[in-house]
């Protein structure tokens, strides 16, 4: 591994000191201070103190750590430049959050020369975290820690579609989710970044996410790639810019998916 690059250790003291400030808020009730940001098909995006406090946070450690890199997070922007980027997501499913459903997680991905290379997924609730260190992708948790793998060589028919939401499926007709709903087993909803990790786990087959910005699936595609996993946009080309993102378990249903959304 390129020696500028972190050790896995450090992500997971960025996901300890994000855990304290987002852990303490869930599930709060009326503790908690939310707002809301303008967002193109939302009349309500959330945003609350646990984003802004957790992304804080990872910041001041990344700084003091390593001065030199940049960092893009969802709350406060982009501030520095070169060829390490620091990508956050505080809380991904702010939603889930605010109504106590524990499927949100902090994101925390690195790029190296605009290529995701390392990432983690942290759930504190849950105790469960999810990363990749640069060569294979790993799952800790009440069960204890296990490499993670893909599920491979599933069909079509048999494999386990997932998305956020139903909303962007009627906005965005040129996907052709219904008819990719249509062949598979079944269609499930609400997992957020869990239902990524859970790909990752050999949980879930398929996922299609619209809209995506880069802090939503920076972290999340070297730890399903480096499961055996394929991401990509929905043309085929490098998901680290968002946009609409496919994750499949293996290339070949990969493939067979995007003829299916492309027609």
């Amino acid at each position: 591994m390129n020696p500028q690059l972190p050790d896995i250790s450090f992500f997971h003291s960025l996901a300890d000191a994000a855990g304290r400030e987002t852990l303490p808020r869930f599930r709060s009730r009326g503790e908690l201070n939310i707002g809301t940001k303008p967002k193109e098909g939302f009349r309500f995006d959330p945003v609350t103190d646990a984003d802004r406090e957790a992304e804080r946070v990872i910041r001041e450690l990344i700084s003091d750590r390593y001065p030199d890199h940049s960092i893009m997070g969802e709350e406060f922007g982009t501030t520095g430049n070169g060829p390490i980027q620091w990508i956050l997501d505080p809380v991904d499913g702010t939603r889930p959050f605010l109504c106590g459903i524990p499927v949100w997680g902090t994101l925390i991905g690195l790029l190296c020369d605009g290529r995701a290379t390392m990432g983690m997924m942290s759930q504190p609730f849950t105790t469960e975290r999810f990363w990749a260190d640069g060569k294979s992708a790993w799952r800790n948790g009440p069960q204890g820690e296990h490499r993670l793998a893909t599920r491979a060589g599933i069909s079509l028919d048999q494999a386990i579609v997932h998305t956020t939401s139903p909303e962007p499926i009627e906005r965005n007709p040129q996907v052709r989710f219904r008819q990719l709903a249509e062949r598979t087993l079944m269609t499930r909803y609400g997992g957020e970044c869990y239902a990524m990790a859970m790909l990752a786990a050999g949980q879930i087959d398929i996922c299609v996410e619209y809209a995506l910005q880069p802090y939503d699936i920076a972290a999340l595609i070297p730890i399903i790639e480096q499961a055996g996993g394929v991401v990509s946009t929905l043309s085929g080309d490098r998901p680290e810019g968002g946009g609409n993102v496919i994750a499949c378990g293996c290339p070949r249903l990969h493939a067979e998916v995007l003829d299916v959304l492309n027609g």
